[in-house]
């Protein structure tokens, strides 16, 4: 097995930018989500209720800052976040750092409502939800429930093939860190450490999809598909599944074509 793709996704909810190595930080892969964008009541805007932020490219700039695009509006350099602690309501967290006021203004513009970019200053502000896994002392970024959600180029092809459409699906739609290949589809559903590279990692969850994966990623339509054709095949505790969550063991790096070697005892 093998690591074939490596994203991150600056902007939570914007579209993911694939690299060809990044840097593992106690939180997630570095410059991944450590931006988010809320409304007046500090409120996440995710994507399944605005497909528009599927959108939004962004890159991290050098010193802290992000470049921002979008269809339709200008490009826009947001500064390092300096603004007041804002209230965010994200779980285990209770404020974040405001942008600068053009940041919100492009926001506002983009989705037709007021919004807010807020900045995650330091990430071991944040415990991963024990609902959702994490462990005493395990730390994450604006990502939902862990620090790396892993997918399988096997699972998806087979996923594909219960479809039965004309074109594949695309694998942004569900919005991994790390995809591998080279396992049988589905086998990371028992994993519970792997190794990827240089960097260990736990297995905290299964991933449970929601409508995110109904968005297609370039037209931004939603339609049914992958939720009804996993609802037929992978569904179990009132949920659909698609992915693991990972919580990394150490620091280090991951680069395409790392190898991928499952430890299934949990003691490597």
């Amino acid at each position: 097995m093998r690591l074939v793709d490596i994203r991150i996704y600056p902007v939570k909810s914007g579209a993911g930018c694939p690299v060809s190595e990044a840097n593992v930080e106690p939180w997630g892969l570095a410059g991944d989500r450590r931006w988010a964008v809320v409304d007046e009541a500090g409120d996440n805007l995710w994507l399944g209720e605005h497909p528009r932020m599927a959108s939004v490219r962004a890159q991290n700039v050098d010193g802290g800052g992000l470049l921002l695009s979008a269809p339709g509006l200008p490009d826009l350099n947001v500064p390092p976040a300096a603004g007041e602690p804002v209230p965010v309501g994200f779980t285990g967290l209770e404020q974040a750092i405001a942008a600068v006021d053009a940041a919100h203004a492009w926001f506002t513009l983009l989705l037709g409502r007021p919004a807010r970019l807020v900045w995650l200053d330091d990430p071991r502000r944040r415990t991963i939800d024990p609902a959702h896994g994490g462990l005493p002392g395990e730390v994450v970024s604006f990502a939902w429930d862990a620090p790396l959600l892993l997918t399988s180029a096997a699972s998806l092809r087979l996923l594909d093939e219960q479809i039965g459409g004309d074109a594949p699906l695309d694998m942004a739609r569900f919005r991994p860190n790390a995809v591998i290949d080279g396992a049988e589809p589905y086998a990371e559903d028992s994993w519970s450490e792997v190794r990827i590279g240089e960097v260990d990692f736990r297995v905290s969850e299964l991933c449970d999809r929601c409508a995110v994966t109904t968005i297609d990623p370039v037209t931004l339509v939603k339609g049914k598909e992958p939720i009804r054709t996993l609802a037929k095949h992978r569904r179990w505790d009132g949920k659909t599944w698609f992915g693991i969550r990972l919580v990394p063991r150490n620091a280090g790096r991951l680069r395409l074509g790392d190898p991928v070697i499952v430890k299934p005892d949990g003691r490597g």
